[in-house]
């Protein structure tokens, strides 16, 4: 695949994005994207590549095998019980 493809802005503003990138992006029909302005460029993200980069994140500050929901409810019940 090449690295730049060019289209055509349609009426309405709608960009076709190609098969071969919907299907290298992993992109399906109803799919939800990200879209971002960074200088003079736009930057298409899914939503799927966004959650992983999100949990990779939160990975680095959290260790492995700890549950987020588990420290939260802990916390609430001791917060609780100091009432």
């Amino acid at each position: 695949m090449p690295d730049i493809i060019t289209t055509k802005v349609a009426e309405g503003g709608r960009i076709v994005i190609p098969a071969k990138i919907r299907e290298a992006l992993d992109i399906e029909v109803g799919d939800s994207v990200s879209l971002k302005i960074k200088g003079n460029s736009l930057h298409v993200t899914t939503q799927k590549e966004a959650l992983r980069r999100l949990r990779s994140l939160v990975r680095k500050h959290v260790p492995e095998g700890t549950s987020l929901v588990d420290e939260l409810i802990r916390e609430r019940r001791e917060e609780a019980e100091n009432e």
